[in-house]
């Protein structure tokens, strides 16, 4: 079983290899999910940049709903974005980026640790 931290570090990884920041929290829950990593990257691509580069609600965000929706935890997903909502400020992506607080690579990091919280 991987600790928050391994969590953390593999969604950062993910993204520095290239994974937007939904597919990075998602694919560092891979092996919890019931579908395959292949499907779940897929699912997941049209979700990053604040869906599809709209910078609308984050790419992390969204992640964490798609990881709570596949393991059964629909009703934790509210508490999860309100955690991420307080850290941040936000959970627009523009705005997100545009207050520049945080890098996407460590908001990708806290919304994979954030999910230990529940799984």
């Amino acid at each position: 079983m991987m600790t928050k931290e391994e969590r953390k570090e593999k969604a950062r990884a993910l993204h520095k290899q290239g994974c937007n920041c939904c597919q990075a929290v998602v694919m560092a829950w891979a092996d919890k999910l019931p579908i395959r990593a292949e499907d779940a990257m897929n699912v997941a691509a049209p979700f990053g940049r604040g869906l599809s580069g709209c910078r609308e609600v984050c790419g992390c965000v969204s992640g964490m709903a798609m990881v709570c929706g596949l393991t059964g935890h629909t009703a934790d997903t509210r508490t999860l974005i309100e955690k991420f909502r307080e850290s941040n400020g936000d959970i627009v992506c523009g705005r997100l980026l545009a207050a520049g607080k945080k890098p996407c690579g460590e908001m990708v990091a806290e919304a994979a640790g954030l999910l230990t919280d529940i799984l």
